[in-house]
């Protein structure tokens, strides 16, 4: 299913994005030059915490553009096991 992204958050989201990407290829690099380990794990956190960012993004421009209008709705059971999904994926 294709959903709508907000200009806004589809600039934010692909900043973030390339953001990531510079943060695992520099992760890759400190893995091949065979750095510190306790540096590598401070950059593969730090990766974790930017796709944490990047999901919250996400999760937010669905829930004002999709899940408000489906919450109240036809598809109310099906936004809400959608929305349940992502929280038990996110534990």
């Amino acid at each position: 299913m294709k959903g709508n992204i907000s200009p806004h958050y589809k600039n934010s989201a692909l900043h973030r994005l390339k953001i990531i990407q510079g943060q695992a290829k520099g992760l890759q690099n400190m893995v091949q030059e065979e750095e510190y380990c306790v540096d590598i794990l401070n950059q593969s956190l730090a990766v974790q915490k930017s796709l944490k960012s990047f999901d919250a993004l996400m999760l937010e421009n669905h829930l004002k553009t999709h899940a408000c209008g489906a919450l109240s709705g036809k598809d109310k059971l099906k936004a809400i096991q959608e929305i349940l999904k992502l929280f038990r994926l996110s534990k």
